[in-house]
């Protein structure tokens, strides 16, 4: 039997590649927008929460949306809908103009993310959709290793409004992939208001998705503001920042390779529990990281647990209940989203109240609940069984 992945998942990723780097270029260059629109970092930092609560809100409401349309015309739209809207916020005169804009923006990782996951399952045979999960995710921690670095660089170079652009751009490349590659008539079944409650009312498949939450917002009230934070404590330069982000994202590839390889014989409950492990190591000894060469040592575990979680999460619901992956996957990036709303909220006002050197403290905090609520996701799905 072929064990190859079909060569479809391929533009997928590559989907995923430009979703998560046009995601990750707020962050990259929040220093920019601050200073080119004369708002706090703080402020800028609502460009984050805006965009993750509609993702958050978003992601189950146009699963049920577009749950009849063919998943090759979806997918490209939306991938066509960022690239003009990255052209737009490029454009905005000022913050008041761009926030709403990038608000708007955001419907495309709501759409692209979850819909590209939930149609695996259509283009493999079952005993490949981990990896090919797995596989497809690879474009978010790529996104990290180049997108998220060369949008600090070429914002920090040539001014974020480049960075932006340079996102439509490969948002164009990246749609007409997709058009060309994926077969029509892909199209999963939609879901009945009764799978929705049971999706809704099953507690292994809720508490997931509360992990999900917990980690997401536990990582982004650092993480949204490794900018300001890098410039405030050590006094980085925009190349330098590049080159960081550049390696938190090489060892976020890393993890995501290692854990496509093995999901599959370790179990997706075990991979999200080592993830998150890592990543609460890393907030644990990030007052290490006093030069840049500390930093990069500290970060590694976060990295390594980072995008790989995400991915084991997407694999983890799916395998407790295949006929329901639309709605709990829809309503794990939901979750992701929200998390990253909160924290980036959360973040910007410890910082708005002074309290920057702290924020790893509150990200741990959530990390320690998400692997509490994991272990119990995984007792309540083997009492499942």
């Amino acid at each position: 039997m072929n064990d190859k992945l079909p060569r479809v998942l391929w533009p997928l990723l590559l989907g995923n590649f430009v979703i998560g780097t046009g995601v990750m270029v707020v962050p990259g260059t929040l220093n920019e927008i601050s200073s080119s629109l004369d708002v706090s970092v703080a402020t800028a930092g609502q460009l984050i929460s805006a965009g993750a609560l509609l993702m958050c809100v978003g992601a189950p409401l146009f699963a049920a949306i577009v749950a009849g349309w063919d998943r090759r015309r979806l997918l490209a739209l939306s991938l066509a809908w960022y690239a003009v809207l990255h052209l737009a916020c490029a454009l905005a005169p000022g913050f008041g103009m761009l926030l709403p804009l990038r608000t708007i923006t955001m419907i495309a990782p709501a759409i692209f993310t979850p819909q590209a996951a939930a149609c695996v399952g259509l283009l493999v045979r079952p005993d490949q959709r981990g990896r090919a999960i797995t596989f497809i995710f690879l474009g978010w921690s790529v996104a990290s290793v180049l997108g998220m670095p060369f949008g600090a660089l070429i914002g920090g170079t040539f001014g974020w409004r480049a960075a932006f652009g340079a996102v439509a751009f490969l948002s164009v490349v990246s749609a007409l992939w997709v058009w060309r590659a994926m077969p029509e008539g892909i199209k999963p079944p939609a879901l009945s208001a009764a799978q929705w409650r049971q999706t809704l009312r099953s507690p292994a498949l809720m508490l997931c998705v509360l992990v999900t939450l917990l980690y997401s917002a536990g990582q982004f009230v650092l993480f949204s503001y490794f900018s300001p934070y890098y410039r405030q404590t050590i006094g980085i330069t925009p190349g330098e920042l590049a080159l960081l982000l550049g390696w938190f994202g090489l060892f976020g590839f890393i993890g995501n390779v290692v854990m496509s390889r093995h999901i599959d014989r370790i179990g997706a409950s075990r991979a999200v529990m080592t993830g998150i492990c890592l990543m609460a190591i890393s907030l644990l000894v990030w007052p290490l990281g006093v030069t840049i060469w500390l930093a990069a040592l500290v970060s590694i575990p976060w990295a390594l647990g980072c995008f790989s979680s995400n991915s084991a999460q997407q694999a983890r619901l799916v395998a407790m209940a295949p006929g329901l992956a639309s709605a709990s996957i829809a309503l794990n990036t939901c979750a992701m989203y929200a998390g990253q709303a909160i924290g980036a909220a959360g973040g910007g006002r410890m910082i708005a109240m002074g309290g920057m050197q702290s924020l790893h403290w509150a990200g741990l905090a959530g990390l320690v609940l998400a692997m509490a609520v994991s272990a119990w996701a995984t007792r309540f799905s083997f009492a499942a069984r």
